[in-house]
Protein backbone atom coordinates (compact mmCIF):
# COMPACT_ATOMS: atom_id res chain seq x y z
CA UNK A 1 0.00 0.00 0.00
CA UNK A 2 1.43 3.36 -1.04
CA UNK A 3 1.74 5.91 1.75
CA UNK A 4 -0.62 8.82 1.12
CA UNK A 5 0.55 12.01 2.81
CA UNK A 6 -1.64 14.61 4.48
CA UNK A 7 -0.57 17.22 1.94
CA UNK A 8 -1.87 15.02 -0.90
CA UNK A 9 -5.34 14.50 0.52
CA UNK A 10 -8.22 16.24 -1.24
CA UNK A 11 -11.93 16.42 -0.48
CA UNK A 12 -14.54 13.74 -1.14
CA UNK A 13 -12.11 10.88 -1.73
CA UNK A 14 -11.81 7.52 0.00
CA UNK A 15 -8.39 7.13 1.62
CA UNK A 16 -6.50 4.23 3.15
CA UNK A 17 -3.06 4.97 4.55
CA UNK A 18 -0.78 4.91 7.59
CA UNK A 19 -0.41 7.82 10.02
CA UNK A 20 0.97 8.68 13.43
CA UNK A 21 -1.57 9.53 16.15
CA UNK A 22 -0.71 12.98 17.49
CA UNK A 23 -3.83 13.43 19.64
CA UNK A 24 -6.42 10.83 20.66
CA UNK A 25 -9.37 11.85 22.83
CA UNK A 26 -12.70 10.25 23.68
CA UNK A 27 -15.47 12.86 23.45
CA UNK A 28 -19.23 13.03 23.99
CA UNK A 29 -21.76 14.77 21.76
CA UNK A 30 -24.78 16.69 23.08
CA UNK A 31 -26.80 13.50 23.40
CA UNK A 32 -24.07 11.79 25.43
CA UNK A 33 -22.93 9.50 22.61
CA UNK A 34 -19.18 8.82 22.65
CA UNK A 35 -16.87 9.35 19.69
CA UNK A 36 -13.13 9.76 19.04
CA UNK A 37 -11.46 13.09 18.25
CA UNK A 38 -8.11 12.30 16.61
CA UNK A 39 -5.28 14.32 15.08
CA UNK A 40 -3.33 12.23 12.57
CA UNK A 41 0.03 13.41 11.34
CA UNK A 42 2.96 12.68 9.01
CA UNK A 43 5.92 14.69 7.79
CA UNK A 44 3.70 16.91 5.62
CA UNK A 45 1.27 18.13 8.29
CA UNK A 46 -1.61 17.36 10.64
CA UNK A 47 -5.13 16.18 9.82
CA UNK A 48 -8.16 16.66 12.06
CA UNK A 49 -10.07 13.35 12.17
CA UNK A 50 -13.22 11.86 13.69
CA UNK A 51 -14.33 8.30 14.35
CA UNK A 52 -18.00 8.43 15.23
CA UNK A 53 -18.41 4.74 16.12
CA UNK A 54 -17.15 4.35 19.68
CA UNK A 55 -15.35 1.13 20.61
CA UNK A 56 -13.95 0.26 24.02
CA UNK A 57 -11.29 -1.89 22.34
CA UNK A 58 -10.11 1.03 20.20
CA UNK A 59 -10.07 3.30 23.24
CA UNK A 60 -7.88 0.77 25.07
CA UNK A 61 -5.41 -0.01 22.28
CA UNK A 62 -4.81 3.30 20.53
CA UNK A 63 -2.99 6.12 22.29
CA UNK A 64 -0.98 9.17 21.40
CA UNK A 65 2.12 8.01 19.54
CA UNK A 66 0.51 4.94 17.97
CA UNK A 67 1.05 4.18 14.31
CA UNK A 68 -2.27 3.34 12.70
CA UNK A 69 -3.69 2.21 9.39
CA UNK A 70 -6.93 4.06 8.74
CA UNK A 71 -9.66 4.12 6.13
CA UNK A 72 -12.07 6.97 5.61
CA UNK A 73 -13.20 9.91 3.52
CA UNK A 74 -11.92 13.48 3.50
CA UNK A 75 -14.65 16.03 4.16
CA UNK A 76 -14.78 19.76 4.69
CA UNK A 77 -16.19 21.26 7.89
CA UNK A 78 -16.24 25.02 8.45
CA UNK A 79 -13.59 25.47 5.75
CA UNK A 80 -11.21 22.84 7.19
CA UNK A 81 -10.31 19.40 5.99
CA UNK A 82 -11.67 16.70 8.26
CA UNK A 83 -11.00 12.99 7.88
CA UNK A 84 -14.07 10.92 8.76
CA UNK A 85 -12.80 7.45 9.66
CA UNK A 86 -14.60 4.19 9.09
CA UNK A 87 -11.74 1.94 10.26
CA UNK A 88 -8.64 2.29 12.44
CA UNK A 89 -6.04 -0.37 13.22
CA UNK A 90 -2.91 -0.13 15.35
CA UNK A 91 0.37 -1.14 13.66
CA UNK A 92 3.72 -2.37 14.92
CA UNK A 93 6.21 0.51 14.83
CA UNK A 94 8.92 -1.88 13.59
CA UNK A 95 7.13 -2.03 10.24
CA UNK A 96 7.14 1.75 9.85
CA UNK A 97 9.55 4.07 8.07
CA UNK A 98 9.81 6.83 10.67
CA UNK A 99 11.10 9.33 8.09
CA UNK A 100 7.56 9.41 6.65
CA UNK A 101 6.28 10.79 9.96
CA UNK A 102 9.00 13.19 11.03
CA UNK A 103 9.02 16.72 9.69
CA UNK A 104 12.58 17.82 9.00
CA UNK A 105 14.55 21.03 8.67
CA UNK A 106 14.98 22.31 5.13
CA UNK A 107 18.77 22.14 5.16
CA UNK A 108 21.01 19.17 5.87
CA UNK A 109 22.07 19.27 9.57
CA UNK A 110 25.71 18.54 8.74
CA UNK A 111 25.79 21.58 6.45
CA UNK A 112 24.18 23.74 9.14
CA UNK A 113 26.66 22.48 11.73
CA UNK A 114 29.64 23.43 9.52
CA UNK A 115 28.17 26.91 9.01
CA UNK A 116 27.81 27.30 12.77
CA UNK A 117 31.43 26.27 13.36
CA UNK A 118 32.61 28.75 10.73
CA UNK A 119 30.84 31.60 12.51
CA UNK A 120 32.35 30.56 15.85
CA UNK A 121 35.83 30.47 14.33
CA UNK A 122 35.36 34.01 12.97
CA UNK A 123 34.82 35.55 16.43
CA UNK A 124 37.48 37.95 17.71
CA UNK A 125 37.09 37.32 21.46
CA UNK A 126 39.40 34.38 22.07
CA UNK A 127 37.72 33.23 25.29
CA UNK A 128 34.19 33.28 23.89
CA UNK A 129 35.38 31.63 20.67
CA UNK A 130 37.15 28.84 22.57
CA UNK A 131 34.18 28.32 24.90
CA UNK A 132 31.69 27.98 22.07
CA UNK A 133 33.93 25.67 20.08
CA UNK A 134 34.57 23.19 22.89
CA UNK A 135 30.88 23.14 23.75
CA UNK A 136 29.48 22.48 20.28
CA UNK A 137 32.26 20.05 19.32
CA UNK A 138 31.63 17.89 22.38
CA UNK A 139 30.64 14.50 20.94
CA UNK A 140 27.30 14.03 22.68
CA UNK A 141 26.26 17.68 22.37
CA UNK A 142 27.10 17.74 18.65
CA UNK A 143 25.16 14.51 18.01
CA UNK A 144 22.05 15.77 19.73
CA UNK A 145 22.30 19.29 18.34
CA UNK A 146 22.09 17.97 14.78
CA UNK A 147 18.86 16.02 15.32
CA UNK A 148 16.86 17.57 18.20
CA UNK A 149 13.71 19.64 17.90
CA UNK A 150 13.68 23.16 19.36
CA UNK A 151 10.23 22.69 20.88
CA UNK A 152 7.66 20.03 21.63
CA UNK A 153 4.81 21.30 19.45
CA UNK A 154 5.26 24.90 18.26
CA UNK A 155 8.79 26.31 18.16
CA UNK A 156 10.78 24.67 15.30
CA UNK A 157 9.14 21.42 16.39
CA UNK A 158 10.63 19.07 13.81
CA UNK A 159 13.78 17.00 13.34
CA UNK A 160 16.92 19.19 13.30
CA UNK A 161 14.73 22.18 14.15
CA UNK A 162 17.04 23.12 17.02
CA UNK A 163 20.17 23.59 14.92
CA UNK A 164 18.10 25.33 12.24
CA UNK A 165 16.84 27.82 14.84
CA UNK A 166 20.26 28.29 16.44
CA UNK A 167 21.99 28.83 13.09
CA UNK A 168 19.30 31.26 11.92
CA UNK A 169 19.61 33.26 15.15
CA UNK A 170 23.41 33.23 14.92
CA UNK A 171 23.41 34.49 11.33
CA UNK A 172 21.05 37.28 12.40
CA UNK A 173 23.38 38.01 15.32
CA UNK A 174 26.30 38.70 12.97
CA UNK A 175 24.29 41.14 10.86
CA UNK A 176 22.30 42.90 13.59
CA UNK A 177 25.22 43.27 16.03
CA UNK A 178 27.12 45.26 13.44
CA UNK A 179 24.04 47.26 12.51
CA UNK A 180 23.38 48.25 16.14
CA UNK A 181 27.08 48.51 17.04
CA UNK A 182 27.02 46.04 19.92
CA UNK A 183 29.51 43.31 20.82
CA UNK A 184 28.81 40.50 18.36
CA UNK A 185 30.85 37.97 20.36
CA UNK A 186 28.29 38.02 23.18
CA UNK A 187 25.29 38.11 20.87
CA UNK A 188 26.59 35.10 18.94
CA UNK A 189 27.30 33.29 22.23
CA UNK A 190 23.75 33.99 23.39
CA UNK A 191 22.21 32.84 20.13
CA UNK A 192 24.15 29.58 20.15
CA UNK A 193 23.69 28.78 23.83
CA UNK A 194 20.22 30.15 24.65
CA UNK A 195 18.32 27.01 23.54
CA UNK A 196 21.19 24.54 23.30
CA UNK A 197 20.11 22.69 26.43
CA UNK A 198 16.81 21.74 24.81
CA UNK A 199 18.90 18.63 24.03
CA UNK A 200 18.50 17.76 27.73
CA UNK A 201 15.03 19.26 28.21
CA UNK A 202 13.34 17.27 25.42
CA UNK A 203 13.43 13.70 24.16
CA UNK A 204 13.98 12.92 20.48
CA UNK A 205 12.27 10.63 17.99
CA UNK A 206 8.66 10.50 16.85
CA UNK A 207 7.02 11.26 20.21
CA UNK A 208 8.87 14.23 21.66
CA UNK A 209 8.16 14.99 25.32
CA UNK A 210 9.82 16.67 28.28
CA UNK A 211 12.49 14.71 30.13
CA UNK A 212 12.65 14.49 33.92
CA UNK A 213 15.50 17.01 33.80
CA UNK A 214 13.44 19.24 31.54
CA UNK A 215 10.52 19.21 33.96
CA UNK A 216 12.61 19.66 37.09
CA UNK A 217 15.45 21.92 35.91
CA UNK A 218 14.80 23.30 32.40
CA UNK A 219 17.05 24.56 29.63
CA UNK A 220 17.75 28.01 31.16
CA UNK A 221 19.35 26.65 34.34
CA UNK A 222 20.98 23.79 32.45
CA UNK A 223 22.56 26.37 30.14
CA UNK A 224 24.33 27.96 33.10
CA UNK A 225 25.64 24.56 34.13
CA UNK A 226 27.07 24.01 30.64
CA UNK A 227 28.81 27.40 30.69
CA UNK A 228 30.39 26.62 34.08
CA UNK A 229 31.35 23.08 33.11
CA UNK A 230 33.19 24.03 29.91
CA UNK A 231 34.61 27.42 30.94
CA UNK A 232 36.54 25.67 33.72
CA UNK A 233 38.46 23.84 30.98
CA UNK A 234 39.81 27.16 29.64
CA UNK A 235 42.72 28.62 31.61
CA UNK A 236 42.06 32.02 33.16
CA UNK A 237 38.55 32.31 31.69
CA UNK A 238 37.44 35.84 32.71
CA UNK A 239 34.83 35.99 35.47
CA UNK A 240 32.97 38.99 34.01
CA UNK A 241 32.80 37.43 30.55
CA UNK A 242 31.13 34.39 32.05
CA UNK A 243 28.78 36.55 34.12
CA UNK A 244 27.53 38.48 31.07
CA UNK A 245 27.03 35.28 29.06
CA UNK A 246 24.99 33.87 31.95
CA UNK A 247 22.90 37.04 32.09
CA UNK A 248 22.09 36.67 28.39
CA UNK A 249 20.98 33.07 28.91
CA UNK A 250 18.90 33.89 32.00
CA UNK A 251 17.12 36.80 30.30
CA UNK A 252 16.52 35.53 26.77
CA UNK A 253 12.79 34.96 27.35
CA UNK A 254 12.59 38.71 27.76
CA UNK A 255 9.86 39.24 30.37
CA UNK A 256 9.11 37.83 33.80
CA UNK A 257 5.64 36.69 32.66
CA UNK A 258 7.28 34.54 29.98
CA UNK A 259 9.29 32.61 32.56
CA UNK A 260 12.42 34.74 32.41
CA UNK A 261 14.31 34.82 35.76
CA UNK A 262 15.88 38.09 34.63
CA UNK A 263 14.94 40.72 32.07
CA UNK A 264 17.63 41.83 29.57
CA UNK A 265 19.77 44.59 31.07
CA UNK A 266 22.49 44.90 28.42
CA UNK A 267 22.12 45.76 24.74
CA UNK A 268 23.56 42.38 23.84
CA UNK A 269 21.10 40.49 26.04
CA UNK A 270 18.15 42.47 24.68
CA UNK A 271 19.21 41.82 21.09
CA UNK A 272 19.48 38.06 21.76
CA UNK A 273 15.93 38.11 23.17
CA UNK A 274 14.58 39.98 20.14
CA UNK A 275 16.39 37.70 17.67
CA UNK A 276 15.08 34.58 19.43
CA UNK A 277 11.54 35.97 19.50
CA UNK A 278 11.62 37.00 15.85
CA UNK A 279 13.03 33.70 14.60
CA UNK A 280 10.59 31.58 16.60
CA UNK A 281 7.57 33.59 15.40
CA UNK A 282 8.68 33.62 11.77
CA UNK A 283 9.31 29.89 12.00
CA UNK A 284 5.74 29.44 13.22
CA UNK A 285 4.40 31.53 10.32
CA UNK A 286 6.32 29.37 7.86
CA UNK A 287 4.94 26.11 9.27
CA UNK A 288 1.38 27.48 9.31
CA UNK A 289 1.58 28.45 5.64
CA UNK A 290 2.79 24.98 4.74
CA UNK A 291 0.63 22.75 6.95
CA UNK A 292 -2.62 24.53 7.88
CA UNK A 293 -5.61 22.49 6.70
CA UNK A 294 -7.99 25.39 6.02
CA UNK A 295 -8.98 25.90 2.40
CA UNK A 296 -8.40 29.24 0.73
CA UNK A 297 -6.02 32.04 1.63
CA UNK A 298 -6.56 32.09 5.41
CA UNK A 299 -5.48 29.74 8.17
CA UNK A 300 -7.67 28.62 11.01
CA UNK A 301 -7.29 30.62 14.24
CA UNK A 302 -3.77 30.10 15.60
CA UNK A 303 -4.02 30.23 19.38
CA UNK A 304 -0.34 30.74 20.21
CA UNK A 305 -0.15 33.67 17.77
CA UNK A 306 -3.65 34.97 18.65
CA UNK A 307 -4.58 35.51 14.98
CA UNK A 308 -5.46 33.99 11.66
CA UNK A 309 -2.69 33.98 9.04
CA UNK A 310 -2.80 34.83 5.34
CA UNK A 311 -1.15 31.78 3.74
CA UNK A 312 -0.85 32.66 0.04
CA UNK A 313 2.03 34.37 -1.72
CA UNK A 314 1.68 38.14 -1.92
CA UNK A 315 1.22 39.77 -5.36
CA UNK A 316 4.52 40.28 -7.14
CA UNK A 317 5.10 42.32 -10.32
CA UNK A 318 8.53 42.05 -11.95
CA UNK A 319 7.07 43.94 -14.93
CA UNK A 320 4.48 46.70 -15.36
CA UNK A 321 0.93 45.49 -16.00
CA UNK A 322 -0.44 46.51 -19.45
CA UNK A 323 -3.21 49.13 -19.39
CA UNK A 324 -5.72 46.76 -20.99
CA UNK A 325 -5.29 44.37 -18.03
CA UNK A 326 -6.46 47.08 -15.64
CA UNK A 327 -9.42 47.79 -17.90
CA UNK A 328 -10.36 44.09 -17.81
CA UNK A 329 -10.17 44.10 -13.99
CA UNK A 330 -12.62 47.01 -13.76
CA UNK A 331 -15.25 45.08 -15.70
CA UNK A 332 -14.62 41.61 -14.29
CA UNK A 333 -16.25 41.16 -10.87
CA UNK A 334 -16.10 37.35 -10.70
CA UNK A 335 -14.85 35.83 -7.47
CA UNK A 336 -11.16 34.94 -7.57
CA UNK A 337 -9.79 31.48 -7.00
CA UNK A 338 -6.58 30.60 -5.24
CA UNK A 339 -3.81 30.15 -7.81
CA UNK A 340 -0.26 29.26 -6.75
CA UNK A 341 2.12 32.06 -7.71
CA UNK A 342 5.37 31.23 -9.43
CA UNK A 343 8.28 33.21 -8.14
CA UNK A 344 9.57 35.61 -10.75
CA UNK A 345 6.41 35.42 -12.87
CA UNK A 346 3.79 38.18 -13.29
CA UNK A 347 0.68 37.76 -11.22
CA UNK A 348 -2.73 39.35 -11.00
CA UNK A 349 -4.34 40.96 -8.00
CA UNK A 350 -7.24 39.25 -6.23
CA UNK A 351 -10.46 40.58 -7.76
CA UNK A 352 -12.10 40.71 -4.33
CA UNK A 353 -10.69 43.48 -2.18
CA UNK A 354 -8.96 42.58 1.06
CA UNK A 355 -11.41 44.82 2.90
CA UNK A 356 -14.38 42.82 1.62
CA UNK A 357 -12.75 39.52 2.55
CA UNK A 358 -11.94 40.69 6.07
CA UNK A 359 -15.40 42.12 6.47
CA UNK A 360 -16.92 38.67 6.14
CA UNK A 361 -14.72 37.13 8.83
CA UNK A 362 -15.96 37.02 12.41
CA UNK A 363 -13.58 36.18 15.26
CA UNK A 364 -15.04 35.62 18.72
Amino acid sequence: MRKIFVSEMQGKEEIESVFLVKIFNTMEDKSGKKYFNIILTDNSGDLESRLWNYSAEIEKNIVKGSFVRVRGKVNFYQGRRQFILSQIEKLNSQDINEDDFLMKAYEDPEVMYKKLLAIVDSLKDVYIRDLLRIIITDGEIARRLKTWQAGKTIHHAYKSGLIEHILSCTELAMTLSRHYRVNENYVVAGCILHDLCKIYELTDGVNVDYTEEGKLVGHLVKGLEIVDRFSYKIKNFPHYTKMHIKHILLSHHGEYEYGSPKIPQTSEAYLVHLIDLMDSKMGSMDIIRKTDSNTGHWSSFIKHLDRIVYKSELPFYPEYVPDEHHQDEKTDHSSHSQVPLKKGAPTTEPKTSLGKMLGSIKID
